[in-house]
């Protein structure tokens, strides 16, 4: 399986069905009148986003396009061996010496961790105190970690219950 996140956005559209079409909504009489409204379907995951916030066709992609990222990031699991096993380095460049991670959404290092992270968190069966020492963290810093962003927290849900645990509260 590729590392999507690793790709440009050239190479990462290059995968994709790109349509462009006419929203409906706010915006006034010209928003009828152009394509503005951009959906993008990821052939490979068969993730599909769409943006239509803007007027422009041009800011709906580059929407669309950030959203097709947190889409792989928080969807696309990649297998771990855990013989070996040593921290992902898109967890390890964001790990304070606190056993935190020190990464905000804005961060471009931030989807690569999320999915390192998520990518442990299944193999580590939604434990975790065995996922966080698998990546170097305290209990309490993967946990806090995992609850900062309700879509991460739901992906982490996730796992849980294909694992047959309790959700985690944020």
């Amino acid at each position: 399986m590729s590392d999507y996140l690793a790709l440009d956005d050239d190479r990462l559209l290059s995968a994709c069905d790109v349509h462009t079409y006419r929203a409906s909504g706010p915006g006034g009489q010209k928003r009828n009148k152009t394509s503005s409204a951009v959906r993008i379907r990821h052939r490979p995951t068969e993730l599909t986003v769409v943006a239509t916030e803007s007027r422009s066709q041009h800011e709906n992609r580059a929407r669309a396009i950030r959203r097709l990222r947190e889409a792989i990031a928080l969807n696309v699991r990649r297998p771990v061996e855990l013989d070996g096993f040593e921290t992902p380095e898109p967890v390890r460049a964001c790990l304070g010496r606190d056993g935190r991670l020190h990464v905000g959404r804005k961060d471009e290092r931030y989807l690569p961790a999320v999915q390192a992270i998520l990518d442990v968190f299944d193999a580590a069966d939604g434990r975790i105190a065995e996922a966080a020492q698998l990546l170097e963290l305290t209990t309490g810093g993967l946990s806090s970690f995992l609850a900062h962003d309700g879509k991460l927290l739901a992906a982490a849900n996730q796992i849980r219950r294909a694992h047959g645990h309790h959700p985690l509260h944020a």
